[in-house]
């Protein structure tokens, strides 16, 4: 499994709804929100999404999700 950058940890704690698929659908709907000039929040959550996507429920949970911001 790819490991998360420290800005995609974050975007997790954001959104985080306590699960895995949580997340995915809550990164989802915020992609739908952003703006033509937001390319960099689009490649991060894209790859956030991503690697979500590429992880089982059990990985998930055993993430350490603290925020650093």
């Amino acid at each position: 499994m790819e490991e998360f950058t420290f800005e995609e940890r974050n975007l997790i704690c954001i959104y985080n709804t306590g699960t895995r698929k949580g997340v995915i659908t809550a990164l989802e709907e915020m992609r739908e929100d952003l703006e033509a000039d937001e390319t960099e929040l689009l490649e991060l959550t894209n790859s956030t999404i991503g690697k979500l996507n590429a992880m089982t429920d059990n990985a998930f949970e055993e993430l350490e999700l603290y925020p650093d911001f």
